[in-house]
């Protein structure tokens, strides 16, 4: 794959391609939305809830944390994870202000 030269691109513009990676996969968007119904969640409990391998949801769960959208805590050995939800609320007016911007360039 090649370099996506992130420099010659906008902060936001940047910022809403890496929301949208995150939005790109059912199996996150499925992580996102168990993650949204609990105050913590462990990588077990949600690989369980959404029939994954526990290597390939603690992969996804890294690719949303890396985006933003959660934070996580540990206790003991234990990983919990919840949604950030200022990263959620700049996601949503990103993609609000990306769609009213490209709606009024066209139509």
């Amino acid at each position: 794959m090649g370099i996506t030269k992130k420099h010659i691109h906008p902060k936001h513009a940047n910022k809403l391609a890496d929301y949208a990676k995150v939005l790109s996969n059912p199996a996150r968007i499925a992580i996102l939305n168990y993650i949204g119904d609990c105050e913590g969640c462990l990588c077990k409990n949600i690989s369980e809830k959404i029939k994954l391998s526990q290597p390939t949801t603690s992969q996804h769960l890294q690719v949303i944390k890396k985006a933003g959208l959660l934070k996580s805590t540990f206790e003991g050995k234990s990983q919990y994870y919840r949604i950030n939800v200022e990263k959620l609320n700049e996601l949503k007016a990103l993609f609000q202000e990306f769609f009213e911007t490209t709606e009024a360039k066209c139509c």
